[in-house]
C-alpha cells in the first residue's frame, strides 16, 4: 500500500462498515460477537520525522476518569501489539489502544489483521474496564 486512499479503498472493497470518511481518517465499525458487541476503529494516516507515511490505528477503551493508570501500564508491558495512549473524544480524556505501521511493507491482508487484532484487543479491554459495558 503506497497511500491512505489505496488503504481505504481496499478496506471499503473488502466490505468493511465505514462509519466515517474523511480526508486522512476513515472510522470501521466492526461487528462482534455475533452482532452483540461493537468496536470503532479509526484509521488515519500521519508521517514520522523523516516524512514517511505511517498508518495508525486506534480505538477508544475507557474514559480515563477512575481509571487504574498502574493496570494500563502493566498492561502495556506485557502488551506484543499495541500501546495505550490518553487521546481526546468529544471533549472527554479516553484510554486509546493504538499501533503504528509504516505504509511501506503493508498490503491488504496486514491491513485487515491490524483492524481485526486492535478491534477485538480493544473491545476485549473495554469490556474488562467497563464492568462487560460496550460504551463505544
Amino acid at each position: 500500500m503506497y497511500s491512505f486512499e489505496q488503504i481505504r479503498q481496499q478496506l471499503v472493497g473488502a466490505g468493511f462498515r465505514a462509519t466515517l470518511q474523511d480526508e486522512g481518517v476513515i472510522c470501521i465499525e466492526l461487528s462482534l460477537e455475533q452482532g452483540s458487541r461493537h468496536q470503532s476503529i479509526f484509521l488515519s494516516e500521519l508521517e514520522d520525522d523523516d516524512g514517511r507515511p505511517y498508518l495508525r490505528a486506534s480505538t477508544a477503551v475507557a474514559p480515563t476518569t477512575g481509571l487504574d493508570a498502574r493496570r494500563a501500564l502493566v498492561f502495556n508491558w506485557q502488551s506484543r501489539v499495541g500501546y495505550l495512549a490518553i487521546g481526546d473524544l468529544d471533549g472527554v480524556p479516553y484510554l486509546q489502544l493504538c499501533e503504528n505501521r509504516p505504509f511501506e511493507g503493508l498490503d491488504a491482508a496486514e491491513v485487515h489483521r491490524l483492524v481485526l487484532e486492535i478491534g477485538g484487543l480493544g473491545d476485549r479491554m473495554e469490556r474488562a474496564m467497563s464492568a462487560d459495558g460496550d460504551l463505544l
